[in-house]
């Protein structure tokens, strides 16, 4: 006798199965450190949900976006994340709404993926390529016991009077702002910054201040970032921010992780206020002031786990960062690296930054 239910019984568990084996065979899930060959850094996770692959994608800028479809096929993995954009005339009027495809294909050889993204111009006439290489991120490990951290002598990273020990960057590009390293030499690894940047950083009576302004009728002017030409791996870091109506700056924890400085007071939670990991970790609570104000930051990171306290406030407490966040130099998260100001937006104001880096 045919007993359809137990037939449709053993096929959903040969399906359940065959869908296990499939993620346990899979070697590409997992989180991977993306390095495009033009620069910059990116960040891919995939997961084995519920009978199909998921995804999510940052590439250089902006926050990590879920991806609309994930595959295999043999031994290549592909992405899929697909947007409306909007075409405008010259007038900048809309003049048509259209789906703006972003895919990710990528084979591995050992443990190095190598692959290109790819989306069509904005005109519709070819296609925008950039390679990369994506190396597997350790797995996260348990968040710290913060009460048995130990921390070293403090690092004070404004001296009060000018920009010695920071550097101007601006892209791939960096300037050591006329700085030698102590034998005399420039600095390794570092080349002459981008002409196209301008440097709107000051330091005057204490204060570290970026001022990127414009000149009426003249072309929109690029200006630098900020780094302290010192690297650092695990510490705790306090400083104050003072942020104009709708300023716009960032933090970057060894030049990999954005803790947001923006004035969002007022606003909802979310991942992109003041002290966020930046599109990564939303707060719990709003602590921030109104623009104008000197805000206190205290951020603490340890073992790729953040806490931050704004103005006296925990708002976020011991989590992960499972990647870099956008704008990040690079997408090692294992690699030391500098405290790193965004200057290329807004104005911004920063002082009594102090550095405990964590003795281990």
């Amino acid at each position: 006798m045919f007993n359809g239910r137990l037939t449709v019984v053993c096929i959903l568990v040969l399906l359940s199965f065959s869908a296990t084996a499939f993620a346990a065979d899979n070697p590409f899930i997992g989180s991977w450190a993306l390095t495009p060959t033009t620069g910059g850094a990116g960040w891919l996770e995939v997961r084995q949900a519920e009978g199909y692959l998921d995804g999510t994608l940052l590439w250089m800028g902006g926050s990590p976006e879920s991806q609309t479809r994930v595959w295999v096929d043999g031994d290549t993995i592909c992405a899929l994340r697909v947007w409306n954009e909007e075409l405008r005339d010259a007038s900048g009027k809309v003049v048509r709404s259209v789906a703006h495809p972003v895919s990710l294909t990528a084979t591995l050889a050992g443990d190095t993926l190598h692959g290109f993204l790819s989306q069509p111009s904005n005109e519709g006439t070819g296609v925008w390529k950039d390679e990369f290489i994506g190396t597997r991120t350790p797995p996260l490990p348990s968040p710290p016991d913060l009460s048995k951290l130990h921390f070293g002598d403090p690092v004070a990273l404004i001296n009060g009077k000018d920009l010695v020990g920071w550097a101007v960057i601006g892209g791939a590009h960096w300037s050591t702002l006329g700085l030698k390293t102590p034998e005399g030499g420039a600095a390794q690894g570092w080349v002459p910054m981008d002409e196209s940047v301008a440097n709107g950083w000051t330091v005057h009576d204490g204060v570290l201040a970026n001022d990127p302004a414009q000149k009426e009728g003249q072309a929109w002017q690029r200006y630098g970032n900020l780094q302290t030409m010192a690297n650092f791996e695990d510490f705790n870091l306090t400083t104050e921010v003072n942020v104009p109506p709708n300023g716009n700056s960032g933090i970057y924890l060894r030049g990999i992780y954005e803790i947001q400085v923006i004035d969002s007071y007022g606003k909802p939670l979310d991942c992109h206020n003041m002290g966020a990991v930046y599109g990564r970790v939303t707060p719990t609570l709003s602590a921030e002031k109104p623009a104008g104000e000197w805000q206190t930051l205290d951020i603490t990171l340890v073992d790729r786990h953040a806490t931050v306290k704004l103005n006296g406030q925990t708002i976020i407490d011991n989590q992960p960062i499972a990647g870099c966040t956008g704008g990040a130099l690079w997408s090692d998260q294992m690699r030391p690296g500098p405290i790193y100001l965004q200057g290329d937006h807004t104005a911004v104001q920063y002082r009594n930054m102090v550095l405990r880096p964590v003795v281990k």
